[in-house]
């Protein structure tokens, strides 16, 4: 896993990963990894420490962690897909020993997982910036499935997931990782670039990418987003005077 810096420089943050995938920087400022070698959530302090998180879901391993989220209230959430354990390069080839592809909630005291909801294959997931939607894709094409969907779900104070219902359905290609910016506009990753959708799922545009975008993140002030394709990193500065930003 490499950090990249303002100066251009890169280095080296965590060596020989187990198949590290999706990652967020919790409440307390611990880089959050989700591991399909492993098969679990791990982290790195700040002081540089790497030790494991969340492992098991009613002592049985998890399929393969791909995508966290850290809540407003410190909780972890996360998807957990089976491509590690189907896909040589994203894995280990093993069975599933839960039998489900589930979305889960990590207790931010207990580190329990509670299993939230069921898809084919979750993959990334957003809140909105109140926290009372989340968004969870559905990227069960990449092994020969359907999906490439986002689906929205509304989050009750009680932290359950109702009202499962189609945001958006993402061609070309699968709607991989994606953020929310502070207006509820959803940036999502597809084989064409970065696909900008309005909070009710109205195309806005796209930013094209010369490979296939698997994902991409916000600088903190929303000025900048960053994008992976394929071997490539690359940003883009954005308009940050949102109110001469209006959907059509």
């Amino acid at each position: 896993m490499l950090g990249w810096h303002e100066d251009g420089r890169v280095e080296v943050v965590v060596d020989a990963t187990p198949f590290i995938n999706g990652h967020t920087i919790d409440c307390e400022g611990n880089l959050v990894h989700c591991e399909h070698g492993n098969r679990r959530l791990s982290r790195t302090t700040p002081d540089g420490r790497y030790e494991p998180l969340v492992e098991r879901y009613r002592g049985r391993r998890f399929n393969s962690p791909n995508d966290v989220v850290c809540a407003a209230d410190g909780a972890l959430w996360f998807s957990d897909p089976s491509f590690g354990l189907k896909m040589p390069k994203q894995g280990l080839l093993a069975e599933s020993e839960i039998d489900h592809c589930s979305v889960y909630r990590v207790d931010p005291v207990t580190f329990e997982a509670t299993r939230m909801a069921d898809l084919e294959q979750p993959n990334g997931l957003a809140f909105t910036p109140d926290g009372q939607t989340l968004y969870v894709t559905d990227t069960s094409r990449s092994l020969g499935g359907d999906r490439h969907t986002i689906f929205a779900f509304d989050v009750t104070g009680t932290w359950e997931l109702k009202n499962r219902r189609v945001f958006a359905q993402i061609d070309p290609g699968i709607p991989d990782g994606l953020r929310v910016d502070s207006r509820g506009w959803v940036w999502t990753s597809s084989e064409a670039g970065v696909q900008v959708l309005s909070s009710t799922g109205l195309p806005l545009g796209l930013i094209p990418t010369p490979q296939a975008c698997s994902n991409l993140c916000f600088s903190p002030d929303e000025a900048r987003l960053f994008i992976t394709s394929q071997a490539n990193l690359y940003a883009i500065d954005l308009n940050a005077d949102h109110s001469t930003m209006r959907p059509p």
